[in-house]
């Protein structure tokens, strides 16, 4: 078995939880209390998504910026 390697985007909430998500395939997203258990998470959730053979998002993970915007109070 081969290895493939998915990018995927660390958050966390208001209540601090950590939301990962896995931008190569459509609504693959999951959470867990601590980054170690929310990437046990999504691991698995990737590994669903190729087992049920999910076709990958037509798009390619470039890269994340971080964009400046003024606010308005």
């Amino acid at each position: 078995m081969r290895s493939q390697h998915f990018p995927v985007l660390i958050e966390i909430d208001e209540n601090g939880v950590f939301i990962v998500s896995c931008p190569s395939f459509r609504g693959c997203h999951s959470f867990g209390a601590t980054i170690d258990e929310a990437l046990a998470n999504i691991r698995e959730a990737i590994e669903l998504c190729l087992e049920e053979e999910v076709s990958p998002a037509p798009t390619t993970f470039v890269g994340i910026r971080d964009i400046e915007v003024a606010a308005y109070a």
